[in-house]
């Protein structure tokens, strides 16, 4: 009798063990999705709908929400490779780059996050008042090969010139936004191509006029300036996540354009928040009134900026096929379900 109890007693502990994952050498299932972002203007979606629980209400109590932030796309895209970022708000460029790196196996991009809010600037004393007067200038970008440099480098190619190291007159200067503006002031650069806030702080805080607004340069005044990449790796062991995140971007977006007010507030506090930054309402108003909060990649602009790259040596030697960067089945399912008009991949 004392036998047959112990063996109960034993299967017991065995069951509660291997529920509970316990002492089992099977791998416990991570029930985390991880999100990488930037605290910016343009990924309002993502800020917002992390303060408001939105995303959190979608995918469900059994799901963790892990973020990160990030201030450069290139860091972005490694985390995305190693795994350790399953979802993640970026610009155009490094996607692009990163897919091809990849041999297009480790991302896909899957709804768009904003269309517009990048500025040509440059000083009224520079004598830059048409294309061919950038020649002999000193024009900064946010980052090398980023999304604002690689549109710089094409308008200026269309215009007959080059960059400094490409043999040319442009000198191109890669730096961080805040050193942008510093030396923008300072008037040791003569103009910069940059993305909102900072644009509009160097026409506000640093006497600058715009010189383009990039919207000028796209059909319908529509370009993708931010984009949504999954992991593919993740897109395939959890579709329905990844479903249900779009899901709520679908509908944080249409909250978005249809209270700017309440929207500014949110994105603005958040970021305050998270950077300790805090920016003029005017310079609020001027950023966020050029910019389009979209799920809609606008695909068509997201090759044009591949072949841009590709021109620039970005991308090696060879064009790569680009058919397997975007996958949108999943965002026109959700587009579908709400009767909404479905999104384009062309």
């Amino acid at each position: 009798m004392k036998k047959i109890i112990r063996t109960l007693i034993g299967i017991v502990i065995l069951f509660f063990f291997t529920v509970h994952g316990i002492g089992c050498s099977k791998r416990v299932v991570d029930s985390t999705i991880r999100i990488g972002y930037f605290p910016n203007i343009n990924h309002a979606q993502v800020i917002i709908g992390i303060a408001d629980g939105t995303f959190a209400a979608y995918l469900g109590s059994k799901v963790q929400i892990k973020t990160t932030l990030f201030n450069a796309g290139p860091s972005v895209i490694e985390a995305v490779f190693s795994g350790d970022i399953d979802i993640a708000y970026v610009g155009p460029s490094p996607v692009i780059n990163g897919y091809v790196r990849s041999g297009g196996k480790a991302l896909k991009v899957i709804a768009g996050v904003a269309s517009g809010g990048s500025l040509f600037v440059v000083r009224p004393d520079s004598g830059i008042k048409k294309a061919t007067d950038l020649s002999g200038k000193r024009i900064a970008t946010p980052q090398l090969g980023n999304t604002q440099d690689i549109a710089l480098r094409g308008y200026v190619r269309n215009y007959g010139l080059k960059s400094k190291e490409k043999g040319g007159t442009v000198d191109v200067l890669p730096l961080r936004n805040p050193d942008i503006l510093n030396l923008f002031m300072r008037k040791q650069i003569d103009g910069a191509w940059v993305p909102e806030p900072w644009g509009t702080r160097l026409v506000k805080q640093a006497g600058g006029e715009i010189f383009l607004d990039e919207r000028t340069l796209w059909k319908d005044g529509r370009f993708s300036s931010t984009l949504m990449i999954v992991g593919t790796n993740f897109l395939k062991k959890h579709p329905e996540w990844v479903k249900r995140w779009l899901a709520a971007h679908v509908k944080i977006t249409r909250w978005i354009n249809q209270h700017p007010k309440k929207a500014k507030r949110i994105v603005c506090k958040q970021i305050k928040d998270i950077s300790g930054i805090s920016l003029p309402k005017e310079i609020v108003d001027d950023a966020f009134s050029r910019l389009e909060a979209t799920y809609d990649p606008v695909v068509s602009s997201l090759l044009s900026y591949a072949e841009m790259a590709y021109e620039e040596g970005f991308l090696g030697n060879q064009k790569t096929d680009l058919s397997g960067l975007i996958d949108l089945r999943l965002l026109n399912e959700v587009l579908n379900r709400r009767s909404l008009p479905l999104v384009s991949n062309k």
